[in-house]
């Protein structure tokens, strides 16, 4: 994928990281659930790995006037993710199919405040970042969260994947028109990647 700056490359690689999730759990359903590795490497990144990636990752993306105000969400991503990082390692997860459904079970302690952490580094940095495409990806995903959550009490469908596939789709878009919105870099500021050369 070619993206315009080298610093743009972990939003640009979301996508990956979501399509890679997606696989793990594939393997967590055709295991049945229970206390396995691939339950264990579900969880490693969807709990501390995913608010470091997306807080730093809009960080890093971000127009120099935006970057102040960032520093919030990935503070609260390094701080949820070593909560995280350290119930994952001293506690079993427990994977457990429900309905259509797959629950995931860890003992996080104050788990409200730890949630609260979470979606301020991720959905917080996607809204915050001043970046209209960012800005639409985070309000895509801040729905996708609630219908997801609605449907998985009813048991009714895991449809997280749905909205892994929207936001890689965002994403894309995203990279192709590269970043919009107020500050963005000046002339002197866009990279490539893979690096251009010339060819005679």
């Amino acid at each position: 994928m070619r993206v315009r700056r080298a610093r743009d490359l972990p939003v640009a690689a979301l996508p990956v990281l979501l399509g890679a999730h997606q696989l793990v759990e594939a393997a967590v359903w055709n295991t049945g659930g229970g206390c396995g590795p691939a339950s264990t490497a579900w969880a490693v990144i969807a709990l501390p790995v995913l608010p470091v990636w997306v807080a730093f990752g809009v960080l890093l993306a971000a127009a120099p006037g935006a970057r102040r105000v960032l520093w919030g969400p990935a503070a609260a991503g390094l701080a949820t993710a070593a909560v995280l990082a350290y119930c994952l390692a001293t506690r079993p997860v427990d994977a457990e199919v429900r309905g259509h459904t797959i629950g995931y079970g860890v003992a996080v302690p104050y788990a409200p405040l730890v949630v609260a952490g979470y979606l301020f580094a991720t959905l917080g940095a996607l809204l915050l970042s001043g970046d209209r495409g960012l800005r639409l990806l985070g309000a895509v995903l801040a729905a996708g969260a609630v219908v997801c959550a609605a449907l998985w009490r009813l048991e009714f469908a895991s449809t997280w994947c749905a909205f892994a596939a929207a936001a890689s789709v965002l994403v894309l878009g995203w990279v192709r028109r590269g970043p919009g919105g107020p500050g963005r870099a000046g002339p002197g500021d866009h990279w490539f990647w893979p690096p251009r050369t010339n060819s005679r």
